[in-house]
């Protein structure tokens, strides 16, 4: 049964920002959106429906009222994505320097980026993106910071070989000239349905060696017919199952986590949903006593 919902605020999040090993943090902006806007309704949407499931994880024996998780509200609305960019990485900084774990909601996939390139240099981090679509253009419409870019501003920051795209189905011929050039790796959602997701996430983990994990997660990466309140929505995804499975895999090397491209005024709450509890696994497998 539904809880009771503070306005606003990550189910459980309790904790100070000084306590807290988990930080939710909304980024309201869907300015880069090339289909369907409405992302920027994604952060208090995933909010809301994370009150409608138990404390209690019955995997891990994990009790997430116990869990010290601290809700830092949305940032400002921004007109375009450098600016949203800057103040991301100026709230973030301070967060991963800390050594805390950071649950970004967003918004547009422009959103991740940011979050990726707040993490300091010298802290060696490989990111699985998981996304129905490449994200690698130098740019898109004239805006380097366009979310058909992510992927690649993430890889100039931590290094082409520390990022893998998984599920991917959806590239533009300048992409795979991209790819071609920097060596970029990635698995296709053709690839997961041939082989499975195990054999996929083995690959990525001998990618990652024994780095951090920090885990961007656009929704579109999982097939519309189980999320199809999103801006983008690309067939032959992959599975809710297959998202958990990876994050159930990379478990407490998981430093970091976002979600990305939930829009909700295309479905009835299910994305939210899904989005929410997802969340809450990257919680309860990377939380250390």
């Amino acid at each position: 049964m539904m809880r009771t919902m503070p306005a606003g605020r990550f189910a459980d999040a309790n904790a100070t920002l000084d306590e807290a090993r988990y930080v939710v943090l909304g980024v309201p902006f869907d300015r880069t959106t090339s289909f369907r806007p409405g992302a920027r309704f994604g952060p208090d949407a995933i909010r809301a429906h994370s009150w409608n499931f138990e404390t209690f994880d019955l995997e891990t024996s994990v009790d997430l009222s116990e869990v010290p998780v601290h809700d830092a509200g949305n940032l400002e609305e921004f007109g375009n994505a450098p600016d949203m960019a800057e103040a991301l990485r100026t709230s973030l900084a301070p967060l991963w320097k800390a050594g805390k774990f950071p649950i970004v909601l967003g918004g547009d996939h422009a959103c991740a980026a940011p979050v990726v390139e707040a993490i300091p240099e010298d802290r060696k981090v490989f990111v699985i993106y998981l996304d129905a679509h490449m994200d690698f253009r130098e740019e898109y419409l004239g805006d380097p910071r366009s979310h058909a870019c992510s992927s690649r501003r993430m890889a100039e920051h931590v290094g082409f070989e520390n990022l893998a795209v998984l599920g991917v189905r959806s590239v533009s011929r300048e992409e795979t000239e991209g790819i071609r050039k920097t060596g970029l790796r990635y698995i296709d959602a053709y690839q997961v349905h041939r082989a499975g997701m195990d054999a996929a996430i083995q690959k990525v983990l001998k990618m990652a060696g024994k780095k951090d994990i920090y885990i961007s997660l656009d929704i579109d990466c999982i097939d519309p017919a189980y999320a199809g309140g999103t801006g983008t929505p690309e067939p032959f995804g992959l599975s809710p199952l297959d998202i958990k499975a990876v994050v159930d895999r990379v478990g407490r090397r998981l430093i970091g986590m976002d979600f990305m491209e939930v829009s909700p005024p295309y479905d009835n709450g299910n994305t939210s949903a899904l989005a929410a509890r997802l969340a809450r696994e990257a919680i309860v497998r990377s939380w250390k006593k």
